[in-house]
């Protein structure tokens, strides 16, 4: 019997039985159920059960809170309520601009294989430094085995980023392995359909042949990110539409069959054009910069290589390096990338110091090392992507770097090994010159040492302290928790409808809000009074925990000067629950015309696990208002 089972079991009988569940997701806390029918749930029983936080109902979801643990809860309660997880995201799609959109379907796709990506990261690596001590070649069948290993994931990348953005978004996983593998597959790739004459050009590029008489122009989506999560997001939309018209007895086949049918074509006959447009619009883009200023060239090609590299577009310079090659023996065109994985790497190595949550903690180091190789996928995409900052740090510092390179001639003679095993790209074999090689020694030094320091000065985790301690004893789990009672009496109203846009926008913390009814304000928790305005109208209390509370009295209160408020503590005071803080004439200050609203704000949110408001509509002063998940 698993540690969550017996759990799990009470959960599924307390909100109504298997046969309730509509659906079943979960995010960072919370099991959030949607149910058939919400009011056969037995929410006390729920409230009190040893391992449950709270219950609460919001936004058509029956969510009930567990705390850090809840993916273990999660799995054992699909297992007992005979739930597949496959037909489930892990976690609501967040909102917000296309970009935000974008940046979280790729980060949440990654999640899964992480350790499979750093694991085979590591493997490119340890081959890559095995050839260059001399250990074997790479003809050799250690290096084929090896380099198998280690590639296979890269290479595959579509297949397995098929399967995970499928469930981030909604699809038939097994439709997104399909759609992942059509795109790997050999015959799609444009080197094996450049054959012969060109039938015509679009976009500017040769098209070889058609589907439907329609132009059909295939690019190398192998190791590719975002063409597969395109065609994953209009499948998922298809899956919909077919489930809808199509009668449910023939779903089975004809839904599939609708929609790879609707969304490969569609994705073959779009990205293919639209990548290849852009790749050949970003090769000339950067070829009329190096004729303009190889240095400009360096800085932008060091600045933008990682994020060519995530939309598959730094296969424009390839063909411009590969000319320089034959024209003149060496190339110009990629030496500003150089120290990108070095500055990606480096803002890992400064995010180790900093990250609280544990799981991606322990990703750092691996990532690390597969990045001085020259691997960064796992850095990019399991670490720096999601936070958005370090990822634009790194981008700046191999910028940095890539004007070094430039500026210090350096020229790369062939397209050899990566990360530091490619400092040997840059030695001219011919004449011995080994100026490139220091050059590229300076960019890493220079990448590095700028990419650490920006980020461990300039970066803050803003995510959850998953370092949570679950104490299980007897069966029963015990979650850390500091439950706040109202410091004030009154009507409840959320955080988001407080007349102050620093508040309701949640830039100070997490919390609620109170349209008090009586002046009393008395302590949510045991603690010491930290801060204690001399206008009285803002009161900061540390909990025993380490839970910052702050609780502002009305609206721009503190032009009143303390008129209308008596105190009955003072800073450093320690207190206790329900002890009186101060006293308020609130008739007084709406007479002044001021808002009464009291916010009453968790202001280490950051720092916390979760934050659970109260549901009730009216609260007095020893009533439950917020219960903070440590």
């Amino acid at each position: 019997m698993s540690k969550y089972e017996n759990l799990a079991k009470e959960i599924v009988k307390n909100v109504g039985g298997q046969e309730n569940i509509i659906s079943l997701v979960h995010c960072i806390t919370r099991l959030r159920f949607k149910l058939k029918d919400e009011s056969i749930a037995n929410d006390d029983v729920l409230k009190n059960m040893d391992g449950v936080v709270t219950v609460m109902k919001s936004g058509g979801q029956y969510q009930v809170v567990i705390g850090n643990h809840v993916p273990y809860v999660y799995e054992d309660v699909c297992k007992v309520a005979n739930i597949s997880s496959d037909k489930v995201s892990e976690e609501p799609q967040e909102k917000g601009s296309l970009f935000n959109r974008l940046i979280d379907v790729i980060s949440g796709s990654f999640q899964p294989f992480l350790g499979a990506l750093c694991g085979a990261g590591m493997i490119k690596g340890l081959n890559a430094l095995f050839i260059f001590l001399g250990l074997y070649t790479a003809t050799d069948g250690t290096y084929m085995v090896l380099n198998a290993i280690g590639d296979s994931v890269f290479y595959f990348l579509p297949i397995i980023l098929g399967y995970t953005s499928s469930k981030k978004m909604g699809l038939n996983p097994m439709l997104g392995m399909v759609i992942g593998a059509a795109l790997c597959y050999p015959t799609i790739q444009a080197s094996t359909l450049a054959a012969g004459e060109p039938i015509g050009q679009i976009f500017g590029s040769p098209y070889y042949a058609t589907f439907l008489n329609m132009p059909f122009i295939a690019g190398n989506y192998t190791s590719s990110v975002v063409p597969v999560m395109i065609v994953v997001a209009l499948a998922a939309r298809l899956e919909k539409l077919g489930k809808k018209f199509i009668p449910q007895m023939i779903q089975t086949f004809f839904v599939p069959l609708f929609v790879l049918v609707v969304a490969l074509p569609i994705g073959f006959l779009l990205i293919g054009p639209v990548i290849s447009y852009l790749t050949l619009a970003v090769g000339n883009f950067f070829l009329s910069v190096s004729e303009f200023s190889p240095l400009l060239l360096g800085v932008l090609v060091g600045g933008f290589w990682q994020v060519l590299v995530i939309f598959g577009l730094h296969w424009s310079l390839v063909p411009l390096a590969m000319a320089n090659y034959g024209n003149y023996g060496y190339d110009v065109a990629l030496v500003g990338m150089f120290g990108a994985s070095f500055a990606q790497t480096a803002v890992v190595g400064a995010m180790y110091f900093k990250l609280k949550n544990k799981k991606i903690k322990e990703l750092c180091l691996p990532a690390f090392i597969s990045g001085l190789a020259g691997v960064t996928e796992p850095a990019i995409y399991g670490i720096t992507l999601a936070r958005k900052k370090p990822f634009i740090i790194s981008c700046i510092s191999a910028a940095v770097a890539g004007g070094v390179m430039a500026a210090m001639g350096a020229r790369s003679y062939t397209m050899g090994g990566l990360g530091i095993f490619g400092v040997v790209n840059y030695i001219n074999t011919s004449t011995g010159d080994a100026s490139g090689m220091y050059a590229g020694f300076a960019a890493i030094a220079i990448a590095m040492v700028l990419a650490f320091v920006l980020t461990f000065v300039f970066w803050k985790d803003d995510s959850v302290n998953e370092s949570v301690d679950v104490k299980i004893e007897d069966n029963k789990v015990k979650v850390n928790k500091e439950v706040l009672v109202s410091p004030m009496q009154g009507k409840v109203i959320p955080l988001s409808e407080v007349k102050d846009e620093a508040f309701s926008m949640g830039a100070l913390g997490k919390g609620v809000g109170i349209e008090p009814t009586d002046g009393k304000v008395v302590s949510p928790v045991n603690g010491t009074v930290t801060v204690l305005f001399p206008s009285l109208h803002a009161i900061g209390i540390t909990a025993e925990s380490g839970v910052e509370i702050l609780v502002h009295v009305g609206l721009d209160t503190v032009q009143l000067n303390g008129e209308g408020f008596t105190a009955h503590i003072k800073q450093g005071d320690k207190v206790t629950v329900g002890q009186p803080l101060v006293d308020v004439d609130l008739e007084f200050v709406k007479s002044k015309g001021y808002s009464i609203q009291t916010p009453v704000i968790i202001s280490n949110s950051n720092d916390v696990l979760d934050v659970v408001e109260t549901t009730k509509n009216t609260i007095s002063s020893s009533d439950e208002l917020m219960t903070v998940l440590l």
